[in-house]
């Protein structure tokens, strides 16, 4: 089973980075990943915060190093070495969106439905938990390829 931890170290054994970063990988590895398959790449769900998608659980595993890189990792989980689909998916979404850093990639996120749908009706600086759905993810992403 890939889990969104073993995506992250993928992420990682890339390069080092920072958490706000990663997050943003994460979030495209599986907003792309669904859109493409149907799938969902791991269980979690990514929250609506001030900054742009979250997972609450890789935020709480990469908060202490606040706005610094966080390691590279050395080696690829395996979950993600044996599964050749999964690894090459991952790596062309960081070939996509790896030369952006994560104050760049907030400011796409933000111009994007998924997360603009999620916070619907809050303030820019107003706190969220709320759930960015599948839905808008495949919905949007869907109209994205259209209009390449």
């Amino acid at each position: 089973m890939i889990t969104i931890d073993s995506v992250a170290k993928t992420f990682l054994n890339m390069e080092s980075m920072s958490p706000k970063k990663l997050q943003k990988l994460c979030f495209y590895a599986y907003s792309w990943y669904l859109t493409h398959t149907g799938r969902q790449l791991f269980e979690n769900k990514f929250e609506a915060w001030i900054h742009g998608p979250v997972d609450p659980e890789l935020y709480h595993q990469f908060k202490e190093h606040g706005r610094s890189p966080i390691p590279r990792e050395e080696k690829i989980p395996s979950e993600v070495s044996n599964d050749p689909f999964v690894y090459e998916f991952v790596e062309l979404i960081y070939q996509a969106y790896g030369s952006l850093d994560g104050d760049q990639l907030e400011e796409l996120t933000h111009s994007q439905a998924p997360w603009l749908n999620a916070r619907k009706g809050l303030l820019s600086y107003e706190p969220s938990k709320n759930s960015i759905l599948d839905e808008d993810i495949i919905n949007y992403h869907k109209q994205e390829l259209v209009n390449v």
